[in-house]
């Protein structure tokens, strides 16, 4: 495959960053991840204003050309052969001395990433995906609020204790906060619907503000759907009427069956008529 580094096209086995690179020694950078459509990165804008915002909390010097991106993104598509295609933008700090910077990144390093998009399992948005409740708590965020960093140990971890449970292959994994309240999935963001009004947990648990979040929010709140975000126990989605995930590769995945770590069903029944609304209106 071929990847972007700097805005030069390099084949993946040439495409390599410094060891004194500070995202290599530190773990500081951002990333985004999202998909296009027929050749356009969908919510692009979107995504580059929240790594823009991130890069300025981190002290990384760095604010992306949107046209500059989007062309970059179309020469990737052509050089690997890809109509669409998984995209993954990473912004790592650059090349600093050993040891903690005393001031701003000046220096950062920009990578675009590409890979062919997953197979569509259509049963999954048919029938809904499988949502496994973990036992390991979402961590505090590194900041006022969460930056997708390249800082991703706790989603790694959460990833092999879902590996853990035989009956979930297939499931996304459900973290909780430290203080038990219903946070996010691994890769998604978590949506449920009770009594007609739709719920997503609060900011406040410590979540990613999701680009495909926000965007569902404002798609429910054009349709007049009734929004509630809060803070949520497990009962509350074992009670709801329908569940679903979204990210940006994803899109909207219902639920249909969710389990404890105890291997305890409970059963949701796959997309509801608000998921199915939601989903429409997305496509």
């Amino acid at each position: 495959m071929m990847i972007s580094i700097n805005g030069a096209l390099l084949d993946e086995q040439q495409a390599v960053v410094s060891v004194y690179d500070h995202g290599f020694l530190y773990g500081i950078g951002l990333f985004e991840t999202f998909r296009t459509y027929q050749g356009e990165p969908f919510l692009l804008t979107e995504h580059l204003q929240r790594l823009a915002d991130g890069c300025r909390e981190l002290g990384i010097v760095y604010e992306a050309s949107e046209t500059a991106v989007r062309t970059s993104i179309a020469q990737l598509l052509q050089a690997n052969g890809l109509t669409d295609a998984y995209i993954r933008f990473s912004v790592s700090a650059g090349v600093e001395a050993l040891g903690l910077p005393g001031g701003d990144y000046t220096k950062p390093t920009e990578i675009i990433y590409i890979k062919p998009l997953p197979p569509r399992d259509e049963q999954v948005y048919s029938a809904g995906k499988a949502l496994q409740l973990l036992k390991l708590p979402r961590n505090t965020p590194e900041g006022l609020y969460r930056f997708k960093s390249f800082h991703y140990m706790n989603n790694i971890l959460a990833k092999r204790e879902l590996s853990l449970y035989p009956w979930a292959a297939g499931a996304e994994g459900l973290m909780l906060s430290e203080d038990g309240y219903v946070a996010e999935g691994i890769v998604s963001n978590l949506f449920f619907v009770k009594d007609g009004t739709l719920h997503t947990p609060s900011l406040e648990t410590g979540i990613l503000p999701g680009i495909t979040r926000g965007h569902v929010l404002k798609l429910a709140a054009a349709r007049g759907i009734p929004l509630q975000d809060g803070l949520y126990r497990w009962e509350d989605l074992v009670e709801a009427d329908e569940v679903f995930l979204v990210n940006s590769v994803q899109e909207i995945v219902p639920v249909g069956t969710m389990y404890t770590p105890s291997g305890q069903a409970v059963t949701i029944g796959g997309p509801g008529p608000i998921t199915r609304q939601l989903t429409a209106q997305y496509k």
